[in-house]
């Protein structure tokens, strides 16, 4: 027995490893004080994936200990499991000590996302007898930056971008004294020691930062100019976490109109910020479950329905930020500079009233990713901003925000980035280390190894040449934080993608197995849903994938498992003339879809404004087949119908003509019947015909239906033609399970009539939690199809 001084009086002794998030959250901290609580002696440190707990005390005081660590674990932590041995070291240790964190190779560590601040600090925020009264980057254990500011596997300072920064006497004493919630936080900081922000005009744009500010009224001086440009009408360029933000005033149409002219945005949606839960309240409607993701440590946008407001109650949010919606994209501050910028309480800042609202838009050009630097800020976002609100404190890793909505009570992801990247999903299989490169369009990637999914942040799309490279060094940097050597990478069958090209390098001489995108979808969403291997009856329905006959497909049901699929239904191919300018320009598709049917659409009010020869272009391309390709997908479908509709001839983003539709449609879907459609067996599988469908809508035009009803009848049609087609599978097959993805299941509607019908006739139905529908969720699948393809050929 080896002695460390005194007498042994240790009657247990217990080696504790336990997984999950508890680094870069006060788990050790936590720790440490638990032991102390219970008189034990040992040590805590971080592991691979978790942390390493040797405890030595009186029996049940260990007992104690070990079902604490679970029950009073930290807010931030998740813990996935505790392990417990007995161990027979022969060292009695005579204090509970935190040991430093390893690193090494094989070492994959489990990272925490950034979070928002916790209501502790944001108390000590506006607290003016606390030392860090209005210092911006207030923080402690549990909240503030992690991933973001990460640049190497370990939870100490010197990986963090904080390591620049040397902690003063003040705030050293808080980071070692166990009973602070400051104690191991390595991101400790406060006016004497960290960063600082400091406000520059466009037309100053020397890349060189001014000389530190060191006191409260010079610092402040920033933030309360920056409050006074955004009431003038100002556009600002913040720096946050994660990233630049556009800001302006979200109730001044000449600020958002201003924004919209220089970022060239016409209509795509803005979000918004909201200084506090009231102003939510007061412009939208709000669910007790909507009201527990907005003030949620993640600190999510939230898409909510919007009031109708009449006169002028409540806060205003002028029509410009979201046109032709009835939703808003809501989020709370989440950052002390975000609390700074709208405070409407605090006398000092009310020297300088801030707007209630403001609209934050990703600070980037155009397709490029969201800006982080200083320097880059000031070169790239000069146009676009009036003012620059700059802090000096690195980021490392760029992160934009996370869009969620309430789905049946539960959060569910339209895009899955700041606050829970890179959480872990949990697989219900094991893989080996593995890169799953995604698609080009929404781009996020994935590592994976033994039974967990690492999915990056969100990184947009791949069509500009940056973006690419940044994609790179990204890929590169999570494969470094999380010990992942890739033996199998994963990638799309589209031969032009940025991606598929990146996997196929002959400098990454790794196995690497091309994954259907709709495969890729129904796989994610079983993986998402914990599901082991089995078929399931998958509806694939989205925008466009590359099929494994080179069409455009886009409106699937498959028989899939994760290693195979079958292409059970699809909707009958219709042509897409010139691709990308259909997209843009709806009624190009509506004329392609009706002419290849044999519909006589030329007196139908969409077309008046059309130039005849623009007309006849269209028409000759579908005859002649020229600079024309075939899908069947149901995402375009939509788009084909807003425009023989009428409801825009032509569109400025992804999607809006379609989500225009589902605004029109959702006063009416309960009170309409579906139109006749019809299905056809062929030696292929079954067709979805669509020429009943469109010379339905075509004659109701014509009858002077209303477009609401028309759109309202659409909906209801397609919900019944996913339903008829699983009852087809399940009398073929006997399966029962449904799995639902792709980026048309983000259409509310259409996703609680199909569920409400499955439900009813009996089908178990899986919809996506974790990871988004659309194609934010791609590399999630690709992963589990590629590992089991991998088995399968072994």
């Amino acid at each position: 027995m080896i002695f460390k001084g005194g007498t042994l009086h240790t009657d247990m002794e217990k080696q504790i490893s336990v997984t999950g998030v508890v680094q870069g959250v006060g788990f050790r901290p936590f720790v440490s004080n638990l032991a102390n609580r219970f008189n034990l002696h040992g040590w805590v440190r971080s592991t691979s994936a978790g942390a390493e707990i040797v405890v030595q005390g009186q029996n049940t005081k260990v007992k104690e200990f070990i079902h604490c660590l679970k029950s009073e674990a930290p807010l931030l932590a998740r813990i996935d499991s505790i392990a417990v041995q007995n161990v027979h070291s022969h060292i009695e240790y005579l204090t509970f000590d935190i040991q430093p964190s390893p690193a090494g190779p094989g070492v994959d560590q489990t990272i925490g996302p950034d979070f928002a601040i916790c209501p502790d600090c944001e108390q000590e925020l506006f607290d003016p007898k606390d030392r860090r009264y209005l210092y911006p980057f207030i923080n402690c254990a549990n909240c503030g930056p992690r991933f973001t500011i990460l640049k190497d596997p370990t939870h100490d300072r010197p990986g963090r971008a904080m390591a620049d920064f040397e902690m003063c006497p003040g705030c050293r004493a808080e980071s070692e004294n166990p009973m602070s919630r400051r104690f191991h936080a390595q991101t400790v900081a406060c006016p004497k020691c960290g960063p600082f922000v400091e406000l520059r005009e466009s037309h100053t744009r020397s890349p060189n930062l001014e000389t530190k500010i060191s006191t409260i009224e010079c610092r402040l001086s920033a933030i309360l100019k920056a409050r006074r440009l955004l009431r003038q009408g100002a556009i600002l360029a913040v720096k946050g976490t994660g990233g630049f933000h556009l800001a302006c005033n979200a109730s001044n149409s000449h600020a958002v109109n201003d924004l919209r002219r220089r970022t060239a945005r016409a209509d795509k949606p803005f979000v918004i910020l909201a200084a506090d839960l009231e102003t939510v309240q007061s412009v939208c409607k709000v669910n007790e479950a909507e009201r527990n993701l907005l003030t949620g440590r993640e600190g999510p946008v939230v898409l909510l329905t919007r009031k109708i407001l009449r006169g002028y109650e409540g806060v205003r949010v002028c029509s410009q930020v979201a046109p032709n919606l009835d939703t808003l994209g809501v989020m709370l501050p989440y950052s002390p500079i975000h609390h700074l910028l709208l405070n409407q309480t605090d006398p000092i800042l009310m020297k300088e009233p801030a707007p209630p609202v403001l609209v934050m838009m990703s600070g980037n050009f155009r397709e490029e990713p969201i800006t982080i630097d200083n320097v880059e800020a000031l070169e790239k976002l000069q146009p676009f901003a009036d003012a620059f609100l700059l802090h000096d404190d690195d980021i490392y890793v760029r992160c934009d925000v996370s869009v969620t909505r309430v789905d049946q009570g539960r959060s569910l992801f339209l895009r899955r980035s700041r606050g829970f990247a890179p959480h872990p999903i949990p697989l219900p299989f094991t893989v080996e280390p593995t890169l799953a490169v995604g698609g080009d369009l929404r781009n996020v990637f994935c590592l994976a190894r033994d039974q967990s999914a690492f999915l990056s942040q969100h990184m947009g799309n791949l069509n500009h040449v940056e973006t690419g490279r940044l994609f790179e060094q990204d890929v590169q940097h999570l494969s470094h934080i999380f010990r992942v050597q890739p033996a199998l990478i994963a990638h799309d069958l589209h031969p032009d993608y940025f991606t598929t090209g990146y996997a196929r390098r002959p400098a990454l001489d790794v196995q690497h197995i091309g994954v259907q995108h709709h495969h890729a979808h129904i796989a994610a969403c079983m993986a998402d849903n914990g599901l082991e291997d089995r078929r399931v009856i998958g509806l694939a329905f989205d925008r466009a994938g590359y099929g494994t006959d080179g069409a455009a497909w886009g409106g699937e049901v498959l028989l899939a498992s994760y290693a195979d699929f079958e292409r059970l239904a699809h909707l009958e191919y219709l042509p897409l003339p010139g691709s990308d300018s259909a997209i843009r320009h709806p009624w190009q598709m509506a004329v392609a879809y009706a002419h290849a049917l044999g519909l006589e659409i030329n007196d139908l009010p969409f077309l008046q404004g059309i130039d005849k020869r623009a007309l006849n272009a269209v028409q000759g391309k579908v005859d002649q087949n020229l600079d024309t390709r075939l899908t069947s997908s149901v995402g375009h479908l939509f788009d084909a119908m807003a425009g023989l509709i009428g409801i825009r001839n032509e569109v400025t983003y992804n999607a809006q003509a379609a989500l225009e539709l589902e605004v029109l449609a959702r006063p009416f879907v309960s009170m309409v019947k579906s139109y006749p459609f019809f299905i056809e067996e062929s030696k292929t599988g079954l067709i979805i015909q669509l020429k009943g469908l469109l010379g339905a809508v075509v004659k109701g035009l014509r009858s002077n239906e209303s477009t609401e009803m028309v759109a309202a009848r659409f909906h209801r049609t397609i919900a019944d033609i996913a339903i008829g087609v699983c009852k087809y599978a399940r009398a073929k097959t006997s399966l029962n399970e449904v799995a639902l993805s792709g980026d048309v299941w983000q259409n509310q509607i259409l996703l609680n009539l199909v569920r409400a019908g499955l439900d009813y006739e009996g089908f178990t139905v899986y919809f996506h939690r974790q990871v988004p529908a659309n194609d934010g969720g791609l590399a999630l699948g690709q992963a589990a199809v590629a590992n089991a393809v991998s088995k399968g050929s072994k």
